[in-house]
């Protein structure tokens, strides 16, 4: 299944190269253009034949969070930085896999309950019994990301790793899949380094120039102990958004995204979370300021090797973006 092949791809923020080859194979037959840019983006185009066609960005992540090798002590015991918001607590005794194939445990120098989200009092443990042993296997500056195999669960839910945002990829895939002919001109960008600073995605709606923006991405969901004070739910729809930390959305745009599930019976929610953001805020703030919105699909352990999504909310993402690209935009 593709988005089993999609979460299983590495991609740490930064080394994109392996998912980004991935996705490229995938939407070859689909589109009339494809650019790999300099930072690694990779921008897929397919010419709208509309009157009054407008620009589209549409832009899915294909970066993970991940692990880059500070140093390896004397044990062989190797230290990392973050690339990306790791929950430090919840990644102890947690697989790790690095580019080269070396497996690691994630361990703590300190008892759980004293980590303090503080990754530097994080090792990994490949099982090596030196530096030099390690150092065979693993040097400074390598990168690793998370183990979780992906999973069929209850209720149309899967988990694994890389959900965020390898869900958003698999959406814009799909959507592409059931795009024949197209009333706008669509760029479908498979973004870079969005988990260190939405990198990918700053270049890349410099580089286009769009008249509306549109990311496709995770959000927090609320029904499970714990969860963020949101209302977002799994099950509950495609959650069309309307705010997060790093953008407000147009509200044209989010009034014509309900209107488009409501002519075409999708099932939706209204996303708003205070806190995080998506390519949105870097495509909103391109070019003197850009039309953003976003279509988001509510997720349980956001950032967690095992992710939770529903693959009927998935579905609506896609029936949505499909549907939405390919409507006349009114504003000048």
């Amino acid at each position: 299944m593709l988005l089993n092949q999609l979460t299983q791809a590495f991609g740490v923020s930064g080394y994109e190269r392996e998912i980004r080859e991935v996705i490229k194979e995938t939407v070859k037959n689909y589109v009339d253009e494809i650019t790999v840019d300099p930072l690694g983006n990779l921008i897929v185009f397919k010419k709208g034949n509309g009157e009054n066609k407008k620009k589209i960005m549409a832009a899915a992540h294909m970066d993970e969070i991940g692990f880059q090798v500070i140093k390896v002590d004397d044990k062989g015991l190797i230290k990392v930085r973050a690339l990306g918001g790791i929950p430090v607590p919840a990644t102890v005794m947690n697989r790790v896999q690095f580019r080269n194939g070396t497996i690691g445990i994630v361990s703590s120098t300190v008892k759980i309950e004293d980590i303090k989200n503080d990754i530097k009092k994080l090792y990994i443990d490949i099982g090596a019994q030196s530096k030099e042993e390690a150092l065979k296997y693993v040097k400074v500056g390598d990168v690793a990301c998370y183990v979780g195999e992906y999973l069929e669960l209850k209720d149309n839910n899967v988990t694994g790793k890389a959900l965020d945002d390898r869900i958003g990829c698999y959406i814009m895939i799909e959507a592409l899949k059931k795009i024949e002919q197209t009333y706008n001109d669509l760029y479908f960008v498979f973004t870079v380094q969005e988990e260190v600073g939405l990198r990918g995605a700053t270049v890349a709606a410099e580089r286009i120039n769009p008249d509306l923006g549109i990311a496709l991405d995770v959000t927090v969901a609320n029904d499970y102990p714990n969860a963020a004070e949101v209302s977002n739910t799994l099950g509950g729809g495609t959650a069309i958004k309307v705010s997060d930390g790093s953008v407000i959305c147009n509200e044209y745009l989010v009034e014509e995204m309900v209107k488009c599930c409501e002519e075409n019976n999708i099932k939706y929610q209204l996303d708003v979370i205070d806190g995080g953001g998506t390519d949105a805020g870097a495509i909103n703030r391109s070019n003197f300021g850009v039309r953003a919105a976003g279509i988001s699909v509510a997720t349980r352990y956001v950032h967690g090797p095992n992710c939770f999504v529903n693959m009927k909310d998935t579905e609506g993402s896609i029936e949505l973006l499909s549907k939405y690209v390919n409507r006349e935009f009114k504003f000048e």
